[in-house]
């Protein structure tokens, strides 16, 4: 259950667990979320924001920074959507067998699915990554040793993937935008938690060997996530 609360001017939600360490982050959105044991106060929590309130108005100024490359996108003809990195402009047409298509390097758009166009590309989002999702799983599974209990693809607001304790793994719609080299980073990452739950640095130590240029492909997901919207 997600508490809200706010700390000099910082709203931030709250989340606990039984894990024993506490966890601040900054979302996809800017939105300050914390992870905590469940037997932390609301003193222990202030104490926790004011030792990071540098780092938190830092992040959140940064956040504001990149999401100036944020695209607001119309269901129009000649619009380009993201798949796998590369843009593709929207055609509408009349009749197809199928709501969406991509086709001769173009998305086509059945003209009577207007009113549901935003639902009808998740759905074909959804569809095509968890196939592509699987494949990468396949490649990199072996060579960490880990074997994930499912896989879902879903819509998760402000993340581009979980873990969780019972390993299950969650990747958001999304990272269908994403070019293959930073899906990868994506699902390595997911991968490398089943054996490092925190982003410690055993963690990235593990993530390195199996994607020793892990922090180019961060990278870009950083500056370009933003983008990565309908």
């Amino acid at each position: 259950m997600m508490e809200v609360f706010t700390y000099k001017k910082i709203e931030y939600s709250v989340k606990r667990s039984k894990r024993k360490t506490a966890s601040i982050y900054i979302e996809r959105d800017g939105s300050v979320s914390l992870l905590i044991p469940e037997a932390f106060t609301k003193d222990m929590i202030e104490k926790m924001l004011e030792s990071q309130l540098y780092q938190i108005y830092k992040h959140i100024a940064n956040w504001e920074d990149l999401n100036t490359t944020r695209v607001y996108r119309e269901f129009v003809n000649g619009e380009g959507f993201l798949y796998l990195g590369s843009s593709y402009r929207l055609q509408i047409v009349e009749d197809q067998a199928t709501p969406l298509l991509l086709k001769h390097g173009f998305f086509k758009l059945r003209k009577k699915e207007l009113h549901k166009a935003r639902d009808v590309f998740k759905e074909f989002y959804k569809t095509k990554v968890i196939v592509k999702i699987n494949e990468r799983i396949n490649l990199f599974a072996d060579k960490l040793g880990v074997n994930p209990n499912s896989v879902k693809v879903m819509d998760l607001q402000n993340r581009w993937a979980s873990c969780s304790t019972n390993g299950n793994l969650n990747f958001n719609w999304k990272c269908a935008m994403a070019p293959l080299k930073v899906l990868d980073y994506i699902v390595a990452h997911e991968l490398v938690h089943l054996i490092h739950p925190n982003h410690n640095e055993a963690f990235w130590n593990e993530l390195d060997k199996i994607l020793p240029d892990y922090h180019q492909r961060k990278t870009w997901l950083k500056i370009n996530g933003a983008s990565m919207e309908l």
